[in-house]
């Protein structure tokens, strides 16, 4: 059964890959498995419709059968535990690929998405200016350590796995900031995850829903 994934009808990224349907989609493509999508509005999110897919009104959802997930780590984790090409045969290399992912969305992701909220949720408030190098800190304090964990490999542990997409798919989202430009490294590896066809195929696929909707005169 093809399974249907929802994603932004408009994303806020303006088409970028940004957002986190993009990590299912490059799971997807990575695996070689075909799947449909569905285009939520802002406030189809929040009708009982999409709840009862997503209890927080977010996205991605993803469904095929009975089967409804939402949260983008847990669907990926879904995908590479049931297709090959995602997680490493080895039980140890598989269990440290599942570490991997959980530190991308547990412990590099939580001060990124700060620096995302002081920035455009909270950049109008009178302490905006103070708070946001004391976020951009507690950054670069996960980049150093991350980068050095890196060193000279091309992937965190081995061979690529859902680790390193979950762990890309994370710090994409520094792009807009300049920060990732600070550190070679991980620019670097960042750059070899969206060079991966499968990056490509899910990058173009995201990036179509929106081209799709802007006028041809702008």
């Amino acid at each position: 059964m093809t399974p249907t994934i929802t994603a932004f009808e408009s994303s806020p990224d303006r088409g970028k890959g940004l957002a986190r349907d993009m990590r299912v989609r490059w799971a997807l493509e990575e695996a070689g498995q075909p799947y449909e999508v569905r285009l939520v509005s802002f406030s189809a999110m929040k009708e009982p419709a999409h709840r009862a897919l997503h209890p927080f009104g977010q996205i991605p959802t993803y469904e095929e059968g009975d089967l409804v997930l939402f949260e983008s780590g847990a669907i990926v984790f879904h995908l590479a535990q049931r297709h090959a090409g995602l997680l490493p045969n080895d039980a140890n290399a598989r269990a440290r690929a599942i570490t991997w992912m959980f530190a991308a969305v547990n412990t590099v992701e939580p001060p990124i998405l700060d620096l995302v909220i002081a920035r455009f949720m909270e950049g109008d408030k009178p302490w905006a200016e103070q708070r946001l190098p004391l976020v951009k800190d507690r950054i670069r304090k996960r980049l150093d350590e991350l980068s050095d964990r890196i060193g000279e490999a091309d992937w965190l542990d081995g061979a690529f796995s859902a680790g390193d997409l979950m762990m890309v798919g994370v710090l994409l989202r520094l792009r807009p900031s300049g920060l990732l430009d600070e550190y070679p490294t991980l620019a670097a590896y960042v750059a070899r995850g969206e060079a991966r066809p499968a990056f490509k195929r899910a990058f173009a696929a995201q990036l179509a829903v929106f081209t799709d909707r802007v006028p041809a005169d702008g």
